[in-house]
């Protein structure tokens, strides 16, 4: 048992202040507001449930700051996913263990407890399977369990190289999978999730994979979390709807029973009727607006999508930098740019902040399948202190902390994180920190040499 005890938290029904946090089994257990601290307890300052970390790709985080230099011709996603597919067809098994692992431990200090990992790097290179067909899911499963972080592993279904099953090319080979083999990998990653863990599918995006596939795959597997690219780039939209009639958002909602299992990554370019077809279907959008704004995706349609009553996460996707405060802050300034005003995603005489963290934690929580996201009896602890006497947050009161936390603080202001109850976080530091940043060094070296 553990013993958490605030001088302020954010729970369901507002600020509580004294709050002492009883946990069990990874779980809260019991809420005593207006307490005095147990001799055992950890006191701390300002308790916020953590946030999810909805979408990465962990292999990606080796390669931030290597695609920065403007070549001859127009540079654009696309130009980008070559350079990345052959960064990904050089990584071993060890080396994508030790950058999972830094990717994950610079989440926990920027104070996500969990992290969705959508993951498309099966095979060997060339695309031969390594003896243990689920191989690198189970190097995603290491890094995991070293660093404490909560693991939804997603593997990634990926069969084709371009909308209307375009064959692989040969810098996909390592990704794909027909629908029995994606099966036995699943089957095989699920056998071998441990404690703090959870695995759902990840159909890539409509341009990777056929209808009848989709079909089959969700039909497969019933339970658990569904996540997919979806409506990301304009050529992308285009392509789909030449091939399939319709609009990507459009056709998945007309023709796969999307629903609160399920999370659509980007949903950037779509219409306005398709937007608010997508917050009523349940279905949470995961918005990562860092790797948004670095390759150039544009901005999600995000006023109508909340009037709507859709559910959002966000995450850090490519991983060219991990920042909580960054990426809600990047949520709301893209939303300000585009309409050229202020105060864009809040309902009338709302907090920003409050809208953003707290819409956040739960839409984070439901994509995973992850019962957390709140200061709540029963649910699971995943919890996060700021500093609220940094230089950042210090004039300001309750009802303007999480506006100082989105708006003017760095995560710099975070100081512990637990983790379904393990504490991996304190004094702003990971407990692994100096092991893992050395692993890392080791690994990037090697794979770096010769690039």
């Amino acid at each position: 048992m553990t013993a958490i005890f605030a001088r302020r938290a954010r729970v369901p029904t507002g600020w509580a202040e004294n709050l002492t946090v009883t946990i069990e089994g990874g779980r809260i257990a019991a809420l005593s507001p207006d307490s005095t601290p147990a001799p055992d307890a950890v006191c701390v300052d300002t308790l916020l449930p953590a946030l999810a970390n909805v979408h990465s790709h962990s292999f990606q985080r080796a390669m931030a700051g290597m695609t920065e230099y403007r070549s001859a011709n127009h540079d654009s996603f696309w130009t980008w996913r070559e350079l990345m597919y052959r960064f990904a067809n050089r990584i071993t098994p060890d080396q994508l263990e030790a950058i999972a692992a830094l990717t994950f431990m610079e989440m926990q200090e920027a104070g996500f407890a969990s992290v969705g990992e959508f993951h498309y790097l099966h095979h060997q290179p060339g695309g031969a399977p390594y003896t243990a067909l689920d191989e690198l899911s189970s190097r995603i499963f290491s890094a995991a369990a070293a660093t404490g972080i909560g693991l939804t592993l997603l593997p990634v279904l990926y069969s084709y190289g371009g909308a209307g099953k375009k064959p692989l090319t040969s810098e996909q080979l390592r990704f794909g999978n027909d629908i029995d083999r994606f099966t036995r990998l699943v089957s095989d990653a699920r056998s071998k999730a441990g404690a703090n863990m959870n695995v759902g599918i990840a159909p890539h995006s409509l341009r990777a994979i056929s209808p009848e596939d989709l079909q089959r795959v969700v039909a497969a597997h019933p339970d658990g979390p569904i996540h997919i690219h979806i409506a990301e780039q304009p050529r992308e939209v285009a392509d789909v709807e030449a091939w399939l009639g319709a609009r990507p958002v459009g056709w998945l909602l007309a023709n796969v029973p999307v629903n609160e299992r399920w999370q659509l990554v980007h949903a950037t370019h779509m219409s306005d009727a398709e937007t608010a077809a997508l917050a009523r279907s349940g279905a949470v959008a995961g918005l990562c607006p860092i790797t948004e704004a670095n390759l150039g995706d544009g901005v999600f349609n995000g006023p109508v999508f909340l009037a709507a009553g859709g559910a959002f996460g966000i995450g850090s996707d490519s991983n060219v930098r991990i920042s909580l405060t960054e990426e809600l802050r990047m949520l709301e300034y893209s939303q300000r740019l585009h309409h050229l005003s202020r105060n864009v995603l809040a309902a009338n005489a709302a907090s920003v902040g409050e809208t953003l963290y707290l819409g956040a934690a739960a839409g984070g929580a439901r994509a995973l399948s992850r019962d957390a996201g709140a200061i709540e009896i029963g649910k699971v602890a995943d919890l996060v202190v700021i500093d609220s006497a940094a230089p950042a947050l210090c004039a300001l009161n309750d009802a303007q902390i999480l506006d100082g936390l989105c708006f003017a603080a760095s995560d710099n202001v975070v100081t512990d994180v637990w983790s379904a109850g393990r504490r991996v976080v304190s004094g702003g530091r990971h407990f692994s920190r100096d092991a893992i940043i050395k692993s890392y060094k080791r690994a990037v070296s090697a794979l770096v040499s010769g690039l």
